[in-house]
């Protein structure tokens, strides 16, 4: 089973274990927990998991179950999570893990990495967001299998100094747009794993240490206005990966090429803008995947895909 992992911005949200007893589900613009809480779906860990749900099912594969805990910044619900995570992730026995905004604790990180790593079969790690972040500064970013950064992240990423992108160092945000340094000044200083989607204008889709593909179309400018955008391409590459029964180089290559072709397609088939927000485009999702099978990974474990008529 895959797990998705993070917090939602509601001080109200206690940690809420229910999305690990059972599939959440997604309509009316809201996330659907198992014991009847309801989490709206906006940028964030919601929109994510929505996206990976939606997928999923389309896809006609087991969804990712939900660990959440509301976090307005304080750093509590995540400190909960962490300490949950820690205690129970054996008993999980997760094939996948999705991390995504979790308040940047590195003492509780390489706790919870020390946990999965003492796993008897060790699962795909994919980060984002905060947990991206606080893997980068515990120095242990290279254990991962995926992060899914922009490029204002990965300039954070390269500088090997900054314990925060919001302290990344300016002559590096200058370089923003020239991906390939940015790229390996990060692997030289293992700032980050050899997979990961560069998320932009132009996507690079990087499979062990190098750039093996970049996605630019279609293109549709007002997606850079909406928030939520880059959960959404977290959201499809966890969904396409949940799919897959022997991850392999191949694979994680197809499921991340196809997670940032299906946002695209998505924004084409949904005519979006700037004004539309992330909900509706994640509730066209099912529609979008079904009229563009041809962006499917071809090795999926189930179904056995058909080519499109």
């Amino acid at each position: 089973m895959w797990y998705i992992v993070g917090t939602v911005p509601d001080p109200d949200f206690a940690l809420c274990t229910a999305g690990l007893e059972g599939p959440s589900t997604v309509a009316d613009g809201l996330l659907h927990l198992p014991d009847g809480q309801a989490v709206p779906v906006q940028r964030g860990t919601a929109a994510l998991a929505a996206t990976a749900i939606l997928a999923c099912e389309e896809l006609c594969v087991a969804p990712p179950r939900l660990l959440l805990a509301g976090d307005p910044g304080s750093g509590a619900g995540s400190r909960a999570i962490y300490a949950w995570l820690e205690q129970n992730i054996a008993q999980l026995s997760p094939t996948g893990l999705t991390f995504h905004y979790l308040f940047p604790d590195q003492d509780w990180h390489n706790r919870i990495l020390m946990a999965v790593q003492d796993l008897p079969a060790r699962p795909i790690m994919v980060a984002d967001a905060g947990f991206m972040y606080v893997a980068k500064m515990s120095g242990y970013a290279d254990a991962y299998d995926l992060f899914t950064p922009d490029l204002g992240e990965l300039a954070f990423l390269a500088d090997e100094k900054a314990p925060h992108p919001f302290y990344t160092r300016g002559f590096l945000l200058a370089q923003e747009d020239d991906v390939p340094p940015l790229l390996l000044r990060a692997l030289e200083h293992a700032n980050c794993p050899k997979n990961m989607i560069i998320k932009g204008s132009k996507d690079y889709i990087v499979l062990d240490g190098q750039i093996a593909a970049t996605v630019d179309a279609p293109s549709v400018a007002s997606m850079e206005c909406i928030g939520g955008t880059g959960d959404l391409v977290t959201g499809l590459a966890t969904a396409f990966l949940c799919g897959h029964a022997n991850m392999d180089s191949a694979s994680m290559g197809e499921s991340c090429t196809a997670a940032a072709r299906m946002a695209r397609m998505l924004a084409q088939h949904c005519a979006p803008t700037p004004g539309t927000q992330i909900a509706e485009l994640i509730e066209k999702l099912p529609e979008a995947l079904a009229a563009t099978r041809s962006v499917w990974p071809p090795n999926l474990a189930a179904p056995q895909i058909q080519a499109p008529a």
